[in-house]
């Protein structure tokens, strides 16, 4: 099996994506050039079924309401700090196949990227629904994109087979989370781990485990959730 490069994969679902995704085009620009984009996302139960047929499963545990509260708070500061104003979306029976699909067309055509930062200021700057195949194919109009091909995404049975591949990549790489990025062994999770990924990207300092570094005494603590993870990488 040929050696992958680094990659990362990105969500439109999560904040910390969006986050992680302004920042990486802000501040790491030639990383954002160099990595391979990967879309991951929540799957509907035809992803799903698709996805357990190639022996595939998707690897994420629910937050709990109290994180998601939290959440809330820490992107707006997040989103402050780097000049913006989130304008929260409701999402209300989210098909994320709508969004996700979409991007292999944008792809295609050399504007992937574009379609991300388009797909990421209707979410969390404009508030807009992302399962509406309206507002994708608005995105698309604006890139060049066939807006009736781009909102039809999810029920193209190509795009479904790349999906399926995708979801199949996460899986083998083990993601469990978006912001999700892996530079040769070494993987990172979550939004305060990006300057080491592209540290290690760049090859300019060694990637270490996080776990080399002192834990100052009484940071650790025990919690009664389930959900162990820090707010950095989830959504």
């Amino acid at each position: 099996m040929a050696k992958r490069g680094p990659r990362w994969y990105f969500n439109f679902r999560s904040p910390y994506s969006w986050l992680a995704h302004r920042d990486m085009v802000d501040r790491h620009g030639d990383v954002a050039d160099t990595v391979e984009w990967i879309p991951y996302w929540d799957p509907d139960p035809r992803s799903e079924e698709l996805l357990a047929g190639e022996g595939g499963a998707f690897l994420y545990t629910p937050m709990s309401r109290e994180k998601h509260f939290y959440v809330l708070t820490d992107v707006r500061r997040l989103a402050a700090d780097r000049g913006m104003t989130v304008s929260w979306p409701v999402d209300r029976d989210p098909v994320w196949e709508v969004s996700h699909l979409a991007y292999y067309l944008a792809e295609d055509r050399g504007v992937g990227r574009r379609y991300v930062d388009l797909v990421y200021r209707a979410r969390f700057q404009e508030g807009r629904n992302i399962s509406d195949p309206e507002v994708i194919a608005e995105v698309a109009g604006r890139i060049g994109l066939d807006p009736a091909a781009a909102a039809a995404a999810a029920d193209d049975p190509g795009l479904r087979a790349r999906s399926t591949a995708s979801l199949m990549s996460a899986y083998r790489d083990g993601v469990f989370g978006p912001p999700f990025l892996i530079a040769g062994r070494e993987k990172f999770w979550g939004l305060d781990r990006l300057d080491r990924f592209a540290d290690a990207v760049r090859d300019k300092a060694p990637a270490r485990p996080d776990t080399d570094a002192p834990v100052p005494a009484g940071a650790l603590s025990a919690t009664a959730s389930g959900d162990l993870g820090h707010a950095g990488g989830c959504g």
